[in-house]
């Protein structure tokens, strides 16, 4: 098969390519089989008018259409591996030449993945990224895990305080008149939680339990009710408990209630064990990123933005799967995040190129390091996803699709390749 191509502008190109015309014929004759069945002719039962004759009736090209269909996929496909490219997107396809006894010539116009020019990568000079955990740190986590196992008491001698819980009736009012949403009874609230518009939960600090308070408030501008944006409003409260926290006592006994150790300094040990594998994970991932960041600055791509376009569309598809995991779906949550889908996007393109180009340099690198994947890295990886979904590897494996363990073989490579990059630092 004859292909050329011709490069443009923006990653386009434009492929012309041939099909031989006994090839076409032999796809003609494959659609008359598949369609004569729908042809009716005086004279002949139905099903069995001859080609020629249905061509004679109903023009030439009554096959052409289907016989398209038939050659175009393999005939595009092998143009494209014959000239080594990756298409981005679907290509416009146009018929440039269809003449009996004549070789078929198509063209064909797409985004193709970019060129990527890689500068230094071996070389490259990283400021050190260390996080050391202090006894501080140690702390603080076991401070947490005090909150977390905190009981409320009920206090009966004293007004609301920073910290404490209330249980408040409350009515809401803009000019004069109360609005959806803005009215509860028996309503918990964590005084300096945060939880509520700003300005409310401190206008509670000082009261006393029963007493009926006016609170005072303007709604945030980006407030997700539209017709609450801005506006100032009052709220009728009622208090009728105030609870202070009681936290336990840091002893061994906490420590046995909390975990499987029998001491206090058992406990302390693991938490900065914990805390030192956090902050190690924490160094190599941002040295990580650091590097890949230095790499993308020294090469030179032009990005098309159908592939933005493709990773931000995975990056929303991700996101309605972790949402409907915990009982929304995306469009729950655009609603409750007065957020459109546009600006969803919006929000996401920055990172979403800088994943694009991330993925590839490093898919450069690894061909230029000619950096290659075994067996044995394919089946160290196997055994981990079906650990990760409890099944065996072998039926794992049997489920898989040929793109399924393509991908994962590319995801091996880009994991070799950051450690190559690691090796090769220099750290100062």
């Amino acid at each position: 098969m004859n292909s050329t191509l011709e490069k443009k502008e923006n990653n386009k190109v434009t492929l012309k390519f041939e099909v031989d015309h006994k090839k076409f014929e032999e796809a003609v004759q494959k659609a008359y089989l598949k369609n004569r069945g729908k042809f009716n002719v005086p004279g002949f039962r139905k099903g069995k008018v001859p080609k020629k004759i249905i061509e004679s009736r109903y023009g030439e090209g009554v096959f052409y259409e289907d016989a398209i269909n038939i050659v175009l996929p393999d005939a595009y496909e092998y143009a494209i591996e014959e000239n080594d490219l990756e298409p981005m997107d679907r290509p416009d396809i146009d018929i440039e030449k269809l003449e009996k006894g004549e070789n078929v010539v198509f063209t064909a116009e797409v985004t193709v993945k970019p060129e990527v020019k890689l500068g230094d990568y071996k070389r490259i000079e990283i400021e050190k990224v260390e996080y050391n955990v202090s006894d501080e740190d140690v702390e603080n986590e076991l401070k947490t895990m005090q909150d977390r196992n905190s009981r409320l008491i009920e206090v009966e001698d004293r007004s609301v305080e920073e910290g404490d819980t209330v249980v408040i009736d409350y009515a809401g009012y803009v000019d004069e008149e109360q609005f959806e949403g803005g009215t509860a009874e028996n309503q918990s609230l964590e005084i300096g939680s945060g939880q509520f518009i700003p300005g409310f939960e401190e206008q509670l600090i000082g009261k006393n339990k029963d007493e009926k308070v006016e609170v005072n408030v303007t709604f945030p501008e980006d407030y997700q009710a539209e017709e609450l944006k801005g506006k100032e409003a009052k709220f009728d409260v009622t208090i009728h408990e105030i609870k202070e926290k009681e936290l336990p006592e840091l002893d061994d006994e906490f420590a046995k209630d909390v975990s499987e150790f029998d001491t206090l300094e058992e406990l302390k040990k693991d938490i900065k064990e914990k805390l030192e594998t956090e902050a190690k994970n924490k160094e190599k991932f941002e040295l990580e990123n650091k590097i890949i960041e230095k790499v993308i600055e020294n090469a030179e791509m032009d990005i098309p933005e159908v592939m933005i376009d493709v990773k931000m569309d995975n990056e929303i598809r991700n996101l309605d799967y972790k949402l409907r995991q915990q009982g929304l779906d995306l469009d729950k949550y655009l609603e409750l995040t007065n957020t459109k889908v546009e600006d969803l996007k919006e929000q996401l393109k920055p990172n979403a190129e800088k994943m694009v180009q991330s993925d590839l340099v490093l898919e450069a690198v690894g061909k230029e390091e000619n950096i290659q994947v075994s067996d044995e890295d394919v089946d160290n990886e196997l055994k981990k996803y079906a650990e990760q979904y409890n099944q065996d590897v072998d039926k794992f494996r049997k489920n898989l699709r040929e793109e399924d363990l393509e991908s994962i073989k590319m995801g091996i490579i880009k994991t070799k390749t950051v450690e190559f990059l690691v090796e090769n630092v220099k750290l100062s």
